[in-house]
């Protein structure tokens, strides 16, 4: 079995243990929408479903009277306006009963309005599905405003940092004592994963599932499974070949444990690296290289290369291409400083005329000559 079925097969199973506790409308809809979509984006939906019924269950008295794996068709029909409204609220913070921190008290989950418009939107598509099934009479999940997204501006490093960053992942001068002890050992490996994320623009995903055998040194190409599974073949700079080159000199002397033999990123368990060690390696770095920018994240460092080649070439296709984009429009919504590039790159081709052509005035007054139709006007 592959890396990227491991994971399919990791994610189908979650999803049927969370619809295990729900109602079987749940299930009818994951299983209606599995042709057109990834396992990932079926995982997020099982989620918000269950936060969903969740809420429902607890917080409203029409759905407290039965347990939300016996709901049918006819108590989903139920839900009003009022239960949505209140439950766009609720979803700002909230506790649940399974989730808890290390002292066992209720952890709080708090949403903003991007995290709460997309819990909204999966139970507008699952709703969407039951009516359009027939199977109730209204939709009222349309009745309901979705938040208003405010746009921020997006995170990205400058050349400086990006310099700093690498250099901090080949000497870690400015690391604790602690992690210099780890940097020696895996100095190659990080700097080699920093290189392929401001070099290529992949995601941390893709990064993680990068095998050896998906590696072309002689054509500095690699093969990458695409969000939704497309596989598609990438190349990267010859600074970044440089980068994975030697790295590659140290990994061929790594064992791996049975099942990473093929993975390219090792861990220091000698396993494939997780998304999340990838996450807390670009953090480690950032807060050195840029301590500023605190949320420094690989999809940060995603922003940066898609920034850099808008830059360098002007063309936001070839951007959203190499992105991995299947429409140019999600490029331009996240990364929309690209458009106020070509405003600057605008407002340098306007030319007004030089100072001092115009015809001087007399003490504010028009020249004697001028009618006084002129000065009317």
């Amino acid at each position: 079995m592959t890396y990227r079925e491991e994971v399919d097969a990791k994610r189908i199973t979650q999803i049927r243990e969370i619809c295990r506790d729900l109602p079987q409308a749940s299930s009818d809809f994951l299983r209606h929408i599995a042709v057109t979509t990834s396992s990932l984006t079926r995982l997020a939906y099982a989620i918000d479903m269950k936060t969903f019924v969740y809420y429902l269950h607890h917080e409203r008295v029409s759905f407290m009277n039965k347990e939300p794996v016996l709901w049918d068709d006819n108590d989903l029909a139920k839900l009003t306006s009022n239960d949505l409204t209140a439950y766009t609220e609720y979803l700002t913070y909230y506790f649940r009963d399974e989730d808890q921190n290390d002292d066992g008290l209720p952890k709080a989950t708090v949403n903003h309005e991007r995290a709460i418009k997309r819990k909204m939107c999966s139970i507008r598509s699952w709703y969407d599905y039951l009516f359009t099934s027939k199977r109730i009479p209204v939709n009222n999940t349309l009745l309901v405003p979705l938040p208003k997204i405010h746009e921020k501006p997006i995170l990205r490093l400058n050349a400086e940092e990006m310099q700093k960053m690498l250099a901090e992942a080949e000497n870690g001068e400015g690391l604790t004592k602690g992690q210099q002890r780890f940097q020696k050992v895996t100095a190659r490996r990080d700097y080699a994963i920093l290189s392929l994320f401001l070099g290529t623009g992949i995601r941390v995903s893709e990064c993680v599932g990068i095998n050896l055998s998906d590696i072309n040194m002689e054509e500095n190409a690699f093969v990458v499974t695409r969000k939704g599974g497309n596989q598609v073949v990438l190349y990267f700079p010859a600074e970044v070949a440089t980068a994975i080159g030697e790295y590659l000199v140290e990994r061929e002397k790594i064992e791996p444990l049975p099942g990473h033999e093929d993975a390219l990123f090792l861990s220091l368990q000698k396993r494939r690296m997780t998304q999340r060690a990838m996450e807390k390696l670009v953090k480690k770095y950032a807060a050195i290289a840029a301590p500023l920018k605190s949320k420094m994240s690989p999809h940060k460092l995603r922003a940066t290369y898609a920034t850099n080649l808008y830059h360098e070439t002007g063309d936001i296709y070839l951007v959203a291409d190499s992105l991995g984009h299947s429409s140019v429009d999600t490029t331009r919504k996240h990364y929309a400083d690209m458009t106020d590039a070509r405003r600057r790159m605008a407002a340098q081709h306007v030319h007004l005329p030089e100072p001092g052509i115009l015809k001087p005035e007399t003490n504010g007054l028009p020249d004697q000559g001028e009618t006084t139709s002129a000065i009317e006007e």
